[in-house]
């Protein structure tokens, strides 16, 4: 409750901060603008100055000219607005910028975003089962909300970002921060809205590169429809990863080694009208892991380097499909989700005991499903005042299926239900505050494990001119416990089933400005969460088990963009922060890095363009399940992408990854997987 209180009077004092000005002055009806983007972006007063109203005149006729793709964002207040006009760390990138860098899907378009964190558990997507590739966003893990078209695409609070082909995706909207008011859970440090093309070109592509690489696709389609087909394949990796042994009668190390990786998807979108759009998503992928005894440091059972661990062979099925409605007013949605994530292979050594087992076999499988509806309706009660009220429902399953391993199969399910509402008020030409409220709930959860949640947000922003914006927000946030975490149960994960809901506060300031080319961003944030759900070894069973931590974390981001001259153009970002776990009864532990710079470079002259991009992690520590955190070796991630075009119909493109060949470890919690050596792919795409 104190919480609560506290957060609310923030919220009053950023509402009252921003109605000052406007008490302070006589208040006239503006006029609205011809259009509604406009109509957001420059009202004029019956009273202003003859000068002052060219000047609206000319922001109104800009913000017509110049309200495209590249400068709106949906996603932060759930209303079309200019980038420049949002109060929150927003991000837009555009589907051209995607091809351009040579990413194949929307996980490598993200990789090397500024503030967000990478971990991959494997190349090509091969990610260990349910030990998915993750982004994380301002060092908070899992806090990071993903939606495609607006829809929550994830599983058991992971996803499968390399599913969305490079070619399908509109732009990627990018939104730090807490979210929770507009979006429920999940979106406690960020939201990712990947937008997705209603229509396509008939193209197809094909290509090769080292590591037993090779992929091909075809996608066909008009204005209306669309479908395509992709398929790539990674044939080997030595040394992927190298991990602790921590059973009762062996410790050790043992390495990873990557055999025959594969992913196919698959998919078709089709537009109704310009109001009504349906899509369907397929994803697989298969992938088989080898660990070998790497160093022995203790044994009770004669085991020695060299000596097989145990083979484990990965698939995933996905199927995602949306029905979506929108128009001035209207929002709605329909969607259905559904994955089994399956694990199995010969277990040549026992995990909690680390004895040798001749003939072991180890077998999981599991299901999770969500279908849900989503109905929003905007209310521009006039010129100044816009109201947006929505309702959201999600029944969500999951299912640990009968297999050898899992010897008592077991389902759990819930509801989840959600109501929110938002209020923007337009003080003076220059000034705006937004405050928002949701409440969610859930129904008919396993053992009455139900919740309740109440957010709130203030936002208020002063326009300095029409290029040059200031912002302050104050929002809170929460995620309820998967199912996975409290009922998942393997040979090394115990179940946890009184898990607490995670709960958060995040204070932001901003900055924003576009002149002469260059589009400036800075921001200045503190994050506090309670009960952040975090796995922790259990050394006397020689297993995991989630409990609730704290967590907080203050940083200041920098960016910008520049459109320069003679065909260059590039970017560059900065953040520094202090990201901090503390379990019960233990001292605050730093976690993730605390400083990170990424940037790109952008060449493009005749049929000829290039690219180059890279992100850097320093100042880093690894958190291990079993041992207090310890610094570790920075991580640079690049990449570099060049196409030449002989003619307006083909592309022949080569894309380099890990440029510099650094063997460097993304994970962060102990274990080192590292990426792919330098890899190469070249492709050729054709438009027929």
């Amino acid at each position: 409750m104190q919480k609560r209180k506290l957060l609310a009077l923030a919220a009053a004092t950023v509402w009252t901060a921003s109605a000052a000005p406007a008490w302070a002055q006589s208040m006239q009806a503006d006029k609205p603008a011809g259009q509604q983007a406009v109509a957001d972006t420059a009202e004029r007063t019956p009273a202003a100055a003859p000068a002052e109203k060219e000047q609206h005149a000319a922001d109104a006729a800009a913000a017509s000219h110049d309200h495209h793709l590249g400068d709106t964002v949906v996603t932060a207040t759930r209303r079309m607005k200019r980038d420049l006009d949002v109060p929150a760390a927003t991000m837009i990138i555009t589907g051209e910028a995607i091809r351009e860098s040579g990413a194949s899907d929307a996980a490598e378009a993200l990789a090397k975003v500024n503030g967000f964190t990478y971990k991959s558990f494997g190349a090509n997507g091969a990610s260990m089962g349910t030990m998915v590739n993750e982004l994380s966003v301002r060092g908070f893990k899992s806090g990071t909300l993903v939606l495609l078209n607006g829809n929550p695409i994830s599983w058991r609070g992971k996803y499968n970002l390399d599913q969305i082909p490079a070619d399908s995706i509109e732009r990627i909207e990018v939104v730090k921060g807490a979210g929770s008011v507009l979006y429920g859970s999940d979106a406690m440090s960020g939201i990712v809205n990947i937008i997705t093309k209603k229509g396509a070109e008939n193209t197809v592509h094909a290509g090769f590169g080292n590591f037993g690489q090779r992929e091909y696709g075809v996608r066909i389609g008009d204005k209306r429809f669309s479908a395509y087909y992709n398929s790539d394949k990674w044939g080997h990796q030595n040394d992927v990863a190298e991990s602790d042994v921590r059973a009762s009668g062996l410790k050790g190390s043992m390495r990873t080694d990557l055999r025959d990786a594969e992913k196919t998807s698959a998919g078709l979108t089709y537009r109704f009208n310009s109001h009504l759009d349906f899509l369907f998503g397929y994803y697989e992928t298969e992938a088989t892991y080898l660990r070998f005894i790497d160093r022995v440091d203790q044994t009770a059972y004669g085991v020695h380097a060299g000596d097989p661990y145990h083979v484990r062979h990965y698939t995933t099925q996905q199927y995602i499909t949306q029905l979506n409605y929108h128009d001035r007013k209207w929002k709605g949605s329909l969607y259905f989700n559904t994955g089994t994530v399956g694990a199995k292979g010969r277990t040549d050594i026992n995990s909690k005991t680390g004895q040798k087992t001749p003939g072991g076999w180890y077998e999981t499988r599991e299901r999770n499903q969500t279908y849900g509806a989503k109905l929003q309706r905007t209310w521009k009660l006039s010129p100044k005042s816009t109201a947006v009220l929505g309702l959201d429902m999600e029944h969500e399953t999951y299912a640990s299926l009968l297999a050898p391993s899992t010897a008592n199969a077991a389902r759990y399910m819930r509801n989840n239900w959600g109501a929110f509402g938002q209020w923007e008020q337009k003080f003076t030409a220059r000034d705006t505050g937004i405050i928002g409220v949701r409440e969610t709930w859930t129904t008919a959860a396993a053992r009455d494990e139900n919740y309740h949640n109440f957010s709130a947000s203030g936002q208020w922003l002063h326009k300095l001119d029409r290029e040059n914006s200031l912002y302050l927000s104050a929002s809170q946030s929460f995620i309820m416990p998967t199912f996975a975490q409290m009922y998942g149960e393997s040979s090394r994960h115990a179940p946890a089933p009184d898990l607490r809901p995670q709960t958060g506060v995040t204070y932001e300031l901003g900055w924003k400005a576009r002149h002469a080319g260059h589009t400036w961003k800075a921001a200045l944030f503190h994050m506090r969460v309670k009960d952040n759900i975090t796995p922790h070894w259990v050394g006397a069973r020689a297993e995991y088990q989630y409990t609730n931590e704290d967590f907080r974390n203050t940083g200041l981001e920098l960016s910008c963009e520049t459109q320069g001259r003679h065909g260059f153009s590039w970017n560059w970002g900065l953040t520094w922060q202090n990201p901090e776990t503390r379990a019960k009864g233990a001292d605050w532990e730093r976690t993730f890095g605390k400083l990170q710079l990424t940037g790109g470079v952008l060449y493009k002259k005749g049929k000829w363009s290039s690219a180059l991009n890279a992100s850097y992690l320093a100042s880093r520590v690894q958190s291990p399940l079993h041992d207090p955190t310890y610094p570790c070796r920075p991580y640079l991630l690049t990449s570099w992408s060049t196409a030449y075009h002989p003619d307006a119909r083909s592309e022949i493109r080569l894309t380099v990854d890990n440029v510099l060949d650094r063997a460097d470890v993304t994970s962060h919690t102990g274990a080192n997987y590292r990426v792919a050596p330098t890899s190469w792919m070249l492709s050729c795409n054709y438009v027929f």
